[in-house]
């Protein structure tokens, strides 16, 4: 099973920044911050906030510095690969974070697409709509959205094993 990383931004644009980013190891194991904007992050994005549903003042108040996160996230992480389903966005918001910090990522990171089979692909949107209908955590937050995944990639896994399962036919 993979850790699954996910992170939530200002916006949705070049000029966006990383806010929250949550991890959920194999064994359960979590961890997940907000990201105190530095004084040169400005963009910010009222459909973003409206979707992740975190402020900038929030920000302010409960965030932690990008050098706290990314000592954190590098010890938490260390000389693992991490997986992400918006790999596209994620790997520039943690280049971003990383790059803000001056810290060198000990870790990497991949596209979940990597470890999906084809068949997998196939169930995956039709199984995270499902299992997100019957959650109660807040959608569009970090480490929420992380297990959702992680979860998403168990079951898609499981699905698909038993669907390629050979038929015997008796003669």
């Amino acid at each position: 099973m993979p850790i699954i990383i996910d992170v939530e931004a200002s916006g949705f644009g070049a000029h966006s920044y990383p806010i929250e980013v949550g991890v959920v190891k194999p064994n359960g194991e979590r961890f997940c911050s907000l990201i105190r904007p530095q004084d040169d992050w400005l963009h910010w994005d009222e459909q973003a906030q409206q979707c992740h549903g975190i402020s900038r003042p929030l920000l302010q108040k409960n965030g932690r510095s990008v050098t706290q996160v990314c000592a954190e996230l590098n010890e938490f992480l260390q000389g693992q690969t991490a997986y992400s389903d918006g790999w596209v966005v994620d790997q520039p918001w943690l280049i971003t974070l990383f790059y803000a910090a001056n810290i060198k990522m000990a870790f990497s990171i991949s596209p979940l697409e990597m470890l999906l089979s084809e068949m997998q692909m196939n169930l995956w949107h039709q199984t995270k709509d499902s299992l997100l209908a019957k959650t109660t955590q807040p959608r569009h937050r970090a480490s929420h959205d992380a297990a959702l995944i992680q979860n998403t990639f168990i079951l898609t896994n499981r699905l698909a094993h038993q669907q390629s399962k050979p038929y015997v036919i008796q003669c």
